[in-house]
This record gives structure tokens, C-alpha cells and sequence, in this order.
């Protein structure tokens, strides 16, 4: 179905993007890889170098009715060891959004600062 076809789209340009970020490959049997359709777990596989690189785990929802509480709560119960959720919504015509954490975004932030002033 076409639904399935945009959440697909959707990964697979969280995963192309995240490989982008962290300079690893990828597609299938790659570093970084979209979780085929209908698999349980992330939404985005990162082998463990990935994971080190890019310590998130994915949940992407392409929807014109959005459901973030419900969504949410899916990416926590998803959320790997030793990494933050993170999700990422989509509708028609629009730009992909990132939800995270509070306390993530805060600490990401300040490990950007602390890197900010160490290169002064």
C-alpha cells in the first residue's frame, strides 16, 4: 500500500541520512540499514560501530494523523541499550520532524558547547 511505500521512504532517508552523518555505508547487510517493513524493533539496524557513532534508536512514522504520545511510547519500548530514542515524523508535503527527550537534547547540546570552547 501506499502507506507502507511512504514509511519505507521515510527510513530509508533516516538511514541514508544517518550514514551520511557518521561516514559508515548504507543499504542491506551495510552498517547502517532500514529495518525491512513490518519487522519489530527499530526502524533504523545499526551495527555496533554505527551505534557507537550515532547512539540512537529510530522510530519513523510517515502519517497525516499524527498519534506522538502513542508513538513515544513505541520508541521506548524500542529503545536499545546504551542509546536515546528517537523519533521521527513525517507527513505529506511537509518536512521530517525529530522528537526527543528534553534531557537528551540538553546534553547534546552541552557536549556541543564543551566542544565549542575547547576549540578557542
Amino acid at each position: 500500500s501506499s502507506a507502507k511505500a511512504k514509511g519505507r521512504k521515510l527510513q530509508q532517508w533516516m538511514a541514508r541520512k544517518i550514514a551520511e552523518l557518521i561516514g559508515m555505508e548504507y543499504g542491506k547487510d551495510c552498517p547502517v540499514e532500514s529495518r525491512p517493513m513490518g519487522q519489530t524493533g527499530v526502524d533504523v539496524r545499526l551495527e555496533k560501530e554505527a551505534l557507537k557513532r550515532f547512539p540512537f534508536s529510530v522510530e519513523c512514522k510517515a502519517q497525516e494523523n499524527w498519534s506522538i504520545p502513542a508513538w513515544i511510547e513505541q520508541a521506548r519500548g524500542n529503545t536499545l541499550p546504551g542509546t536515546d530514542w528517537l523519533l521521527v515524523a513525517k507527513k505529506s508535503r511537509n518536512s521530517a520532524i525529530v522528537v526527543m527527550e528534553a534531557d537528551t537534547f540538553f546534553r547534546i547540546m552541552e557536549g556541543n558547547q564543551n566542544a565549542q570552547v575547547n576549540k578557542t
